[in-house]
């Protein structure tokens, strides 16, 4: 294998003119758990962990399982206006509720809403019941989507989190789970709603629910997404926000000051990494040499571009490298792999993507104009 190393010094630039500067604020050791038994902040498009403290500690969760239910419920209904009777389990729930009464009618888009933004327990039960048939339905379900995403921290039992010994997640993998969901346009328009109305069929009026994430109106950027809470669970919040370009999740699970410890945590990080554009979409490598064609050389591209998260003592520590086919012989057809780029954080391998040929190249061996001729003929 040929190697090309490239020296990205437009990075360095697209890096300065962003305006950077570091304002890393360092906490001490002994303080970093103070305010949350386990917390975790991940940036979006890249999923890389900038901030954490007992990331993979199984603890409860509370009503944040509602972000699993509210992704599963969307992933599975066609149809989010299709209306849902209430049945029987969903009535009487205990604590946050939206109190539902046994046959009346909201669509599933007005459950979801009142899931979210209002927390009701009585809301998830409904959902799921009607989603996937029965509790135990989507409690399988659910586990399935969690080991699907590969996480190893996190049982499901309840549909709303209320507790169970067994319902349990950790930090790190809520902080999945929720930037999973948070690519929906449909989650994200929710979570991001701080006041509505749904129907109330037997009541008077309609029901007004108001978000119980303060986040969202206090926290410049702020775009989502769930509180919770239980005696046994503590004060649990996600949070996420926007700024730059960057998008960030943080978690906290038994959190006494949920939204304060939140906002510093997010603060820090916005503080502390910019995004950086490493490999643009539909990159031109460069050209590698090809034998007997009817051009000597050919154009490669990587399609898939990268971004990722960087302080500023990391910038140089950022290598890119192609690996090239050796002996490249024609005939070459648009969409041919012929390499690939990889970029390394240090030693850390943080991106690979195939590089393509963007042309066709023409053999001109005897046997393969013969070949081409009588095919055409």
């Amino acid at each position: 294998m040929r190697k090309t190393s490239i020296v990205f010094l437009c990075v360095l630039v697209l890096f300065l003119s962003h305006g950077f500067t570091r304002q890393y604020v360092a906490v001490a050791k002994e303080d970093q758990h103070d305010f949350a038994s386990a917390y975790c902040v991940v940036e979006t498009k890249s999923g890389r962990v900038l901030q954490e403290g007992n990331k993979d500690k199984r603890l409860p969760m509370a009503s944040t399982t509602k972000i699993l239910t509210a992704i599963l419920v969307i992933e599975n209904t066609q149809n989010l206006d299709e209306l849902v009777e209430i049945p029987a389990e969903a009535v009487g729930i205990e604590g946050s509720s939206i109190y539902l009464k046994k046959g009346e009618h909201l669509s599933v888009r007005e459950l979801l809403l009142g899931l979210m933004i209002k927390s009701g327990n009585d809301a998830a039960v409904a959902l799921a019941v009607h989603s996937f048939g029965s509790l135990e339905n989507y409690q399988k379900a659910a586990n399935k989507f969690v080991e699907n995403l590969g996480l190893k921290n996190t049982n499901i039992v309840t549909p709303n989190g209320l507790h169970d010994d067994k319902h349990f997640t950790s930090a790190f993998d809520l902080a999945v789970i929720s930037t999973y969901a948070m690519k929906n346009n449909i989650f994200r328009e929710i979570v991001g709603t701080q006041k509505t109305t749904i129907s109330n069929e037997f009541g008077k009026g309609r029901r007004v629910i108001k978000n119980k994430n303060k986040m969202l109106a206090d926290y410049n950027g702020a775009t989502g997404i769930k509180t919770g809470f239980t005696k046994k669970a503590g004060r649990c919040l996600v949070s996420s926000a926007e700024r730059n370009g960057m998008e960030l999740v943080c978690v906290v699970l038994n959190c006494q000051n949920w939204f304060k410890e939140s906002e510093r945590l997010l603060n820090e990080s916005f503080a502390t990494y910019k995004l950086v554009e490493l490999v643009p979409e539909h990159f031109h490598v460069g050209s590698a040499k090809v034998l007997d064609g009817n051009k000597k050389t050919v154009n490669l591209v990587a399609t898939k571009g990268f971004c990722y998260p960087l302080d500023s003592r990391e910038l140089s520590n950022i290598q890119i490298e192609t690996k090239i086919k050796d002996n490249i012989v024609a005939p070459i057809s648009r969409g041919d792999v012929l390499g690939e780029i990889l970029v390394y954080n240090k030693n850390n391998l943080i991106f690979s993507e195939k590089v393509y040929s963007i042309e066709e190249v023409e053999s001109t061996k005897i046997k393969d104009i013969i070949k081409k001729i009588w095919l055409n003929f």
